[in-house]
């Protein structure tokens, strides 16, 4: 599926080989990576690549995939800065997880909370899923405060681990409900 999504800075879209330097160089950063679950460091060209074929063949899984994954382009000149996740889907219960990344010298410009908000439009309007469960890792208060702005709750925590720097830590687990959604239609 070759879905795009617009909002007014940035543009959602499947990655692509063309975003292999760029996604290592995002993602080689240990001061990103340590508030990501799965990304390990140092972020290798290979893992970069091994990622973009796992998100094409997630991508071409059927009529409803469980993952959407989606490489963020600042417009207009389509610079990669980062990429959002909509994955976990099941579609029985219309529920639906994921995350998002924004490389660090574009961090607090609002691109995270914008990305974000088009991915649960997204989910929520034209996917129909009804429930959304995220979370962060515990000390990362910019994720809380980006979720919370959205409508997300704190709904409990797990032990979690940090591929990046090994560290054990508190995964906050937060979830956002269609009707309770700030962006949903009277």
């Amino acid at each position: 599926m070759n879905i795009k999504i617009e909002t007014s800075r940035l543009t959602l879209r499947p990655w692509g080989e063309e975003d292999v330097e760029q996604l290592t160089l995002g993602l080689n950063d240990l001061e990103l990576s340590k508030w990501l679950a799965f990304v390990p460091h140092p972020y290798s060209t290979s893992d970069a690549k091994n990622w973009i074929a796992r998100c094409q063949a997630s991508s071409n899984a059927g009529e409803r995939p469980v993952a959407y994954e989606f490489a963020v382009d600042l417009k207009p000149a389509r610079t990669l800065i980062g990429g959002v996740s909509l994955n976990k889907i099941d579609w029985k219960a219309g529920t639906a997880g994921g995350g998002i990344w924004i490389a660090g010298h574009y961090q607090s410009h609002g691109y995270g909370g914008e990305a974000f908000e088009a991915k649960i439009r997204f989910a929520f309007c034209k996917l129909g899923l009804t429930k959304l469960v995220n979370g962060y890792f515990d000390g990362n208060e910019n994720s809380w405060m980006m979720q919370q702005k959205l409508g997300y709750r704190r709904t409990g925590e797990v032990s979690s681990r940090c591929m990046a720097d090994g560290r054990q830590t508190v995964e906050h687990v937060t979830t956002l409900l269609r009707i309770d959604w700030k962006g949903s239609d009277p």
